[in-house]
């Protein structure tokens, strides 16, 4: 009797702390996301943005605005060309530009928490071709700069041990790779305007979203009053949006129900300090973990090189997985209103190219409601990290967008969230 007291008492103060865990959460990152209300995003906080050149996506809009009660005041439609590249100087004159003035007119604009891009909206951004050609050629001139140091150093005749000359090698790789990120000017339209408000924020490179709960204990690199919420309704056809928006709004009253897949390549990994490849490989399992102890569903999670192949998928509601460079593999019957994204480097680098094969656009054609892609390398440490992504998600409090916003590491960068971003299917 005395031992079941104990273990009584010994639960009952775990479910304390689990408890006091998640207040002390709360306090720490939701509330400060929200500074105004200490609550979820709301219809009035979204400004939803068409190209009145895409007449199906400035429909689209007003459908979104009345399904979700979003206020008339809040549509911003804006005169571009209805292709998904625009140039550096489009964006800026056409894009960023108009709605900077539109986010200071809007009374109180301050209430403006998330941005809509409607489907016809472009969804990239390239460099300028001056500054490309310019950069290409500095970076080419480091480039080799640094490996004739390195060939110089091998023909010394010093006593070099391999090991040494190898690990010298890998320093001048990782610091062209980090040139490489700091003046790629290469980005989404979407991750772009995450930062419109900060006139100032850098072209080229990433830059570290204040919102991630990685970096929190780092000073931030932007302001957090200056970052906006980004999301976007758009896909292969005008139907596959409106689905998308009447699926989101369907499921809330139900709940997502279903079967959720993660497709790691590994066993869980425990090593102390793992490459980045592992560390989302075990954010993966972490991921499904998460899931598993929400009691929200079943969970099936693959740890060999193989992918989930056809048919092995069925009821899928929620997945994440890796790696199919933009080749999407059928092996899923996706569940109205299932969520989930393949991490790989170029699988929302289009979403309307027919006969493309880049996962955002065929999950999308096959029945997701929401999904994550980069429009061009990323570099794996910028994919929403799984864990925290899926963890949120079904705890069923924070909206889609707010989801994504506490897990994704970068803003200004590549990535690109496809989906309704009040969703919340739990």
């Amino acid at each position: 009797m005395l031992n079941g007291c104990a273990r009584l008492l010994l639960n009952m103060q775990r479910l304390a702390y689990h408890h006091l865990a998640i207040i002390v959460l709360w306090m720490v990152v939701f509330i400060p996301m929200m500074p105004w209300v200490g609550m979820a995003l709301e219809p009035g906080e979204i400004l939803i943005i068409a190209n009145k050149n895409a007449g199906e996506g400035v429909e689209l809009a007003r459908y979104y605005a009345k399904k979700r009660d979003i206020p008339d005041a809040n549509l911003l439609i804006l005169s571009l060309p209805a292709d998904e590249m625009c140039s550096r100087d489009l964006y800026e004159k056409q894009i960023a530009t108009p709605v900077r003035a539109f986010l200071e007119v809007i009374k109180p604009s301050w209430r403006i928490r998330c941005l809509v891009l409607m489907y016809g909206m472009p969804l990239k951004v390239g460099p300028s071709e001056h500054f490309e050609a310019e950069n290409d050629k500095a970076l080419k001139a480091r480039e080799d700069a640094l490996k004739k140091r390195l060939e110089d150093r091998d023909g010394e005749d010093v006593a070099a041990s391999p090991s040494t000359l190898a690990k010298e090698l890998e320093d001048v790789r990782k610091r062209l790779d980090q040139l490489k990120i700091t003046t790629d000017q290469r980005a989404s339209v979407d991750s772009d305007l995450s930062v419109v408000r900060d006139a100032d924020a850098p072209v080229g490179g990433w830059i570290e979203n204040p919102y991630y709960l990685g970096f929190r204990s780092r000073p931030p690199a932007v302001s957090r009053g200056a970052v906006l919420m980004v999301s976007r309704l758009d896909g292969p056809t005008p139907a596959s949006v409106k689905r998308i928006i009447d699926d989101s709004i369907s499921t809330e009253k139900t709940g997502l129900s279903g079967t959720a897949y993660f497709d790691a390549r590994w066993p869980m990994d425990q090593s102390a300090a793992p490459s980045p490849y592992q560390i989302y490989d075990r954010s993966i399992h972490q991921a499904a973990q998460r899931v598993e102890r929400s009691g929200r569903m079943p969970v099936v999670v693959d740890e060999t090189d193989a992918l989930f192949q056809p048919g092995q998928c069925p009821g899928a509601a929620l997945y994440c997985g890796w790696y199919s460079l933009a080749t999407y593999v059928d092996a899923f019957n996706w569940q109205r209103g299932a969520v989930g994204f393949h991490i790989a480097s170029s699988e929302c680098t289009t979403l309307k190219k027919e006969n493309s094969q880049v996962w955002c656009k065929r999950m999308i054609e096959k029945g997701i409601c929401a999904t994550i892609g980069p429009v061009g390398e990323p570099y794996v440490q910028a994919f929403p990290v799984p864990e925290l992504f899926f963890g949120f998600l079904t705890e069923g409090i924070l909206s889609l967008a707010e989801c994504y916003m506490v897990s994704l590491p970068f803003l200004s960068w590549k990535m690109v969230l496809v989906g309704d971003p009040l969703y919340r299917p739990f």
